[in-house]
């Protein structure tokens, strides 16, 4: 494991901060969020958004605004340089991560590649 203060590889909105805290209180523990990517849809991949209880070998922790991120090792790269918010947009609530690494998004705006490394 290793840790970082932010703004290192990502930054944490304090409106994101204040949503992870309000989200473990209501849940009655945890230690932070887990943010991570997964293979999917017909962009390539997606952001997956779960609870962290623990961190495990590989995971990187981000701390800021008195929140913890947790993220795990083979994430880090497409989220280097990110910014996780969390946005309330009329009746929708939810985190939104602007990344730089991305190149594009389908449709559906739920999937998205990443550009080429040069």
């Amino acid at each position: 494991m290793f840790s970082f203060t932010l703004p290192h590889l990502l930054q944490l909105t304090e409106s994101a901060a204040n949503q992870i805290r309000k989200a473990l209180a209501r849940r009655g523990g945890g230690i932070g969020l887990r943010l991570g990517i997964k293979k999917v849809g017909c962009s390539g991949w997606a952001y997956v958004f779960d609870y962290a209880d623990e961190v495990r070998a590989d995971d990187a922790t981000f701390e800021a605004h008195d929140a913890r991120l947790v993220i795990d090792a083979e994430s880090l790269p497409v989220l280097d340089g990110a910014v996780l918010d969390f946005r309330k947009e009329g009746l929708k609530e939810a985190f939104k991560v602007e990344n730089p690494n991305v190149d594009s998004t389908c449709g559906c705006g739920e999937s998205f590649s990443v550009k080429e490394k040069a």
